[in-house]
Order: structure tokens, then sequence, then C-alpha cells
């Protein structure tokens, strides 16, 4: 008995394996769909096509005679299934490719639709609406500043003058939504593993600030050997005790925290770190614990200090 293929997508694809004298099609498939009226995406199955089922049945027999066994009846494939499969562009989230196409110099929407209804869906896509001028003909809309953002809006960005003090925080959480569920690694030998790890990463608040928390720690394990803490007369490189200082342009100047670490160092009047973040010493130890000693991380936050030095975010509220 030849080798078998029980047919999913892949076999409706140009590859040839030799030797499959033999296919099975249970004639459905798992397709992508997204619905606009709800903004959610999903994967379900779904009955393929006559013409998938076709490219199915070619996998049986390229290089040699083979059969391909339908696990459906003729008067199904005939009357039930589709002619061809619904065109990706119809079912797929279009939302940061026409904010991306809108963008464009003279670009007029109607160029933009492809089959009836897609204004509609566009126009009332979630992720366009607040990028849309409001005070635009809707035949013709404009974007805001947001809607020329890399991403398309996929987050509500604060002004960068904004009172809340929170841009570099909601950039880098966008940032991480943009690479979708690929954060968090579940191989289904080690699921449980995997979720006691991702366990260690959540912080209270939710789940966008599990994902800044993940950015952090990452940043911290890249860049373990950047790191300074808070003394009397100020930062302090933890392994050479070089005096540093956090650069005047920097989000965390005015804070002061008692742990952070730096991209880079720049001597312009003084020691500048630059690119700087709040960390937790716990971190460097469970990151490089072959560099660090925990007697070199000891907390010195008993030491009478000024007020509101030396404490983190979450402290200062």
């Amino acid at each position: 008995v030849g080798p078998r293929v029980v047919a999913t997508n892949i076999a409706e694809t140009s590859v040839t394996i030799d030797g499959i004298v033999y296919v099975l099609d249970p004639g459905f498939c798992k397709q992508k769909s997204y619905s606009a009226r709800t903004g959610m995406e999903s994967l379900v199955v779904t009955p393929c096509s006559r013409a998938s089922a076709n490219q199915r049945a070619g996998r049986a027999g390229r290089v040699a005679p083979g059969k391909c066994f339908r696990l459906y009846t003729a008067w199904a494939f005939q009357h039930e299934l589709e002619e061809t499969p619904v065109p990706e562009i119809q079912r797929a989230d279009l939302g940061s490719l026409v904010l991306l196409l809108k963008s464009l110099p003279g670009l007029c929407l109607g160029v933009l639709v492809v089959s009836p209804g897609c204004p509609q869906v566009v126009l009332g896509h979630p992720r366009c609406v607040p990028t849309l001028s409001p005070d635009v003909p809707v035949a013709s809309p404009s974007l805001t500043p947001i809607g020329h953002l890399p991403g398309g809006g996929a987050t509500p960005l604060p002004d960068p003058g904004s009172p809340y003090g929170c841009t570099e925080e909601v950039l880098t959480v966008a940032a991480m939504l943009s690479v979708n569920n690929a954060i968090f690694y579940r191989p289904k030998d080690k699921v449980l593993h995997a979720d006691s790890a991702r366990l260690g990463f959540h912080v209270p608040g939710g789940d966008h600030l599990v994902l800044l928390n993940v950015y952090n720690q990452a940043i911290t394990a890249g860049f373990f050997y950047h790191t300074a803490r808070l003394t009397r007369g100020g930062y302090r490189t933890v392994k050479h005790q070089q005096t540093v200082f956090i650069h005047p342009n920097s989000s965390l100047f005015e804070e002061q925290p008692r742990w952070v670490l730096y991209h880079e160092l720049v001597f312009t009047t003084k020691e500048f770190m630059r690119q700087v973040i709040e960390i937790d010493s716990a971190w460097l130890l469970e990151v490089a614990p072959h560099y660090y000693q925990a007697k070199e991380l000891e907390d010195a936050s008993a030491r009478k200090m000024p007020k509101k030095v030396g404490k983190s975010r979450d402290e200062l509220g």
C-alpha cells in the first residue's frame, strides 16, 4: 500500500510529494474569516469549494496512477459546494491596507472598491472610524494624524503632549500587539511548562500591562550589563560603580526610580544614560545569575532619601 494524504488546504497548493497514490478528501477546510460588524477575526471549519476539491484530487496520480476518495456524496459536490472559494480580500481584515492606501496622495476611495458593500465595510471598520475626519464627506474621507501612523491606529495613541505621560508605554504595547499572538510559544509537548512560564509575566492591570512587562523583561535580558542603581549621590552602574545620570530628555528624568537599565552611555557635560527604563533588581538574578551576585543587588530602599526619589511608578501612583 502506497503513501496516503488526508487532505487539508496544503493539498491545494502546487506542492508535489513523490509516491502519493491515495488522497482522502473530507470536504472541509479551515478558513480565516473577518466580521467587519463585530471587528472579530475567526478561524472556522467550512465546506471547501468544488475548485478546491479538484485541486486536492490532483495530488493523487501526479507521478503515478492514483485515486481520490471524497468523504461526501456526488450530489453534495454538485449542489452544496460553492464553485470557487470566497476571495480572501472579501473575508480579510482590510483596515491597515485601506488606511495605507488612503494615506497616498490623490487616491480616491472608489479605487478600493473590489466588491459590493466594500465602502460600508471599510468606513464602518472599527480601526478606520477613529482615524477618519468627521467633518469630511463620507465619499472622500481624509485621515486624522493617527491614521497616518504605522499600524493604522491599531490602538488609541495619546498625543505626545498628553498630560497622562504614558506615550512610550502605549507605543510599546501597540508594537507588541502588532505581532498578533507570537509573543508566547506554547509547544504541544510542553503545555504545562509554557503556561507556568507565562504566569511569571502576569501583573495586575490586565493583558496589555502583561505585554509591557514582557517587553521590559526582554530588554533586561538583552542589556543586563547596562544597569544602574540609585544612591544618595545619584546613579551608579552596578558593576563598575561609575557615576551616571539619566538624560534630561528621558521620560524618567524627574522620577528617578531605584533601578534602571539603559541602552547606551554618552558623555556631553556629564555621563548620561540614554533610552532608560525602570526594572526590578530581581530580574537581573533571573536572567543573568552568572553575571550578578545577590549581594550586589541588595535593596537599598530602606536608606533615607528625599521624598519621591527612588520610588517606583506604582508607589508614586
